[in-house]
């Protein structure tokens, strides 16, 4: 498994990269990939949200006015946002022969979170009938995957010092009565983003059974987050 830590990189720009990965996967010329980067503020919207923006709550002027770029995308879910101080993360597998189960895919990324949250002491779970790990009726982290052939791609969003006020412009994945939280909130004390990308790579490769090969961190982290 390469583990790729990017830091902050444009939506448009992850997208591309995930799209050329998926190919080199699909025809054998790399080994399984795991992404972990954060984005410039950004609302996605999935399958669910390609027919209507209810649940965008601010308005286009509103939202260039602060920054904030919307891109619909070809993962499944809703509506979601991205931001700094959230670490995304973007695992291309080929889930050839004995993981094709979409099931188990997801249900696997939600223990990869619960363990990385417990790592930092905090208990986070499954809400029966909704994907993602929750605190109580706060969700931790966002996943939404799309999967093609087998071979996998989009991911999981872990909020670690995201501005949650953010998530004010949407309706965090078409979910009313929900709130949203993070581990600084959780701990009420700031966790380097470093430390969280480290507990995620253990986590995701004691769950996927995979030895992480690490790249070393290019020129792109030296970006300021927004």
């Amino acid at each position: 498994m390469n583990v790729r830590r990017l830091g902050l990189v444009p939506y448009d720009e992850a997208l591309a990269l995930q799209a050329s990965l998926v190919e080199e996967r699909r025809h054998g010329r790399i080994h399984d990939q795991l992404l972990l980067l954060q984005h410039p503020p950004v609302i996605t919207l999935g399958v669910r949200a390609r027919d209507s923006r209810d649940h965008v709550l601010a308005g286009p002027d509103a939202l260039a006015a602060m920054g904030v770029a919307v891109f619909e995308t070809g993962r499944g879910g809703d509506v979601t946002y991205h931001g700094p101080g959230q670490l995304v993360g973007y695992p291309i597998l080929d889930l050839n022969p004995d993981r094709r189960d979409v099931h188990r895919y997801v249900r696997d990324l939600e223990e990869v979170l619960i363990r990385t949250a417990a790592a930092f002491g905090v208990t986070a779970g499954r809400v029966a009938g909704l994907t993602g790990v929750w605190v109580g009726d706060e969700k931790l982290a966002a996943i939404g995957v799309r999967i093609s052939r087998w071979i996998t791609s989009h991911g999981f969003a872990f909020n670690v010092d995201t501005n949650l006020d953010h998530f004010r412009l949407i309706v965090p994945c078409g979910l009313t009565g929900k709130g949203v939280t993070s581990l600084e909130q959780l701990l009420g004390a700031p966790v380097p983003m470093a430390d969280v990308e480290a507990a995620v790579t253990r986590s995701f490769c004691a769950v996927f059974e995979c030895v992480p090969a690490t790249w070393p961190r290019p020129a792109i982290t030296d970006r300021k987050p927004l």
